[in-house]
Order: C-alpha cells, then sequence, then structure tokens
C-alpha cells in the first residue's frame, strides 16, 4: 500500500498530511500528532497511517495549537513536554476555543498528579509510553465513539442546530454551508443564545485572543453569516444590540436589539 504527502501552508508553517487512497474519499479517521520527538513521531506518522488513519503533524506547542485550530481532524494525540507552548496549556487554549476535538495525551509521565492534570484540562484518555499500536488505535476510536454517544451532540435554539462535531449547520431542517469562521461565530452566539454576547467575546472566540483583526471584520462575519442563516427566512435570529455586541433571538426580535 502506497502513500502520499499533501502539504498544506499555514500562516509560518508547513502541514503535511499522510494520506491514504480510502482516505482521499474521506473513509478514514483524520488523527492530528503533537510530537516533538523526531522519531517517535515519525513512528506515530507511520503507523497510524498503516492503521487506516489519515494523519496531520506538529512538532511543537503553538504549531500544534494553530493546526488544531484551523483545520478539522476526529482526535489528536498529544505529547506534554512540547517545545513553545506544553500539552496541558496547549489543550487548555484549544478547549477555552469552545474546541471539543478528542485528544488523548500520550507521554512518559504516569504519575497519578499528571493524570489528573491532564483530565483537568480535558483530556478525553491518557495513554504513558512505550505503549502498543493496537491499545493506542483502540483507544483513539474509543474516545471519538464516546463523544458521538453523548447524546446527539447538537446545539440547538429556536429552528437551527449546529452539529460541532460534524460541523454541520440546519435551519428549519434546511442544510446550510457556512465557513469555518462562521461557524464559530453562530456557535458562539447559540450556546449564550438570547444573551447578548459582546464584540470582543466573539471576537476572541472566533479569531483567538493572539490574533488580533480590523474593526471591522466582526460585522463583515456577521452580515456574512445573516446572508446564509437569516435572508432566506421570514423570521430573523441574529440581532444587533447597539453598543454591545449580537445575540441569537429565540423570538422574532428580543428587547434592544435589532436585525440590522
Amino acid at each position: 500500500m502506497k502513500w502520499r504527502y499533501v502539504e498544506i501552508k499555514s500562516s509560518d508553517q508547513q502541514v503535511n498530511l499522510l494520506v491514504s487512497k480510502s482516505s482521499a474519499k474521506g473513509s478514514t479517521m483524520r488523527i492530528l500528532v503533537i510530537e516533538d520527538e523526531s522519531r517517535m513521531l515519525e513512528l506515530l506518522r507511520k503507523g497510524l497511517y498503516e492503521h487506516g488513519f489519515t494523519v496531520m503533524t506538529a512538532a511543537d506547542g503553538e504549531s500544534g495549537l494553530e493546526i488544531a485550530t484551523v483545520y478539522e481532524c476526529d482526535a489528536i494525540v498529544l505529547d506534554i513536554g512540547l517545545p513553545r507552548l506544553d500539552g496541558y496549556a496547549l489543550l487548555q487554549a484549544l478547549r477555552a476555543r469552545s474546541r471539543t476535538t478528542p485528544v488523548l495525551m500520550l507521554t512518559a509521565r504516569d504519575t497519578e498528579d499528571d493524570m489528573i492534570r491532564g483530565f483537568d484540562v480535558g483530556a478525553d484518555d491518557y495513554l504513558t509510553k512505550p505503549f502498543s499500536f493496537p491499545e493506542l488505535v483502540a483507544r483513539l476510536k474509543s474516545i471519538t465513539r464516546r463523544l458521538r454517544e453523548k447524546g446527539d451532540g447538537m446545539i440547538k435554539a429556536a429552528d437551527v442546530a449546529i452539529d460541532p462535531i460534524r460541523h454541520t449547520v440546519t435551519r428549519a431542517r434546511d442544510s446550510i454551508d457556512i465557513t469555518r469562521l462562521e461557524f464559530r461565530l453562530l456557535e458562539c452566539l447559540l450556546r449564550r443564545a438570547g444573551q447578548c454576547v459582546t464584540r470582543q467575546a466573539l471576537t476572541e472566540q472566533v479569531w483567538g485572543a493572539e490574533h488580533p483583526v480590523g474593526p471591522t471584520a466582526l460585522d463583515v462575519l456577521v452580515n456574512s453569516l445573516r446572508a446564509k442563516i437569516d435572508a432566506p427566512y421570514p423570521s430573523k435570529r441574529i440581532g444587533t444590540v447597539r453598543g454591545s455586541g449580537y445575540m441569537f433571538l429565540l423570538s422574532a426580535m428580543a428587547p434592544g436589539s435589532e436585525s440590522r
């Protein structure tokens, strides 16, 4: 069986995907491996590929966080002792951005305190080195299955529903295609439906606090989302709260808000 590399440029870094023939058709899970030790990284990349996964890799914490935020993956294998940003801080930042991707921490640290700290910041499972690939694969399949089994995983308000795992959006049972940034914006509004979400909170959730954007970027994104979520329907759901931010309207209109 042969593999091919697909190279993607993401800001100042290159993302390597090890892609099998079947994964090109979307039939395999995509795994992000974040590991700084080159031999272990290559072992994981080739081993997971041979078990049928599509594999993305990063060799430091900052790169791993950016890739995990920008690209969709089904699970993350995360080392703790990473340069630039350790595994704990990376996972904490990922969860703060409302990313629910299952994470398996893979590390030589096997003390109870290390495990508890990992689970406290949002890890789904913990595997110590050395390990066997059958066990690693079984655990990856287990954490992705557990996430799917937590109810239907949908976030719903009024007639709008999103699936944070599959990144799908429906309104009145109509499927709606939106961009990655539009999805983050809608998810943030839905999670606090009926409440005003400030401009600062929305900007940080969508782009991240460490990536400043221009003063009109949020308004442009809101208008783009409205064109898909609101324009085709008689009732408007994305309201503007003057001087404060935006909100998802549970009724046709809410006090102190306007649709534009």
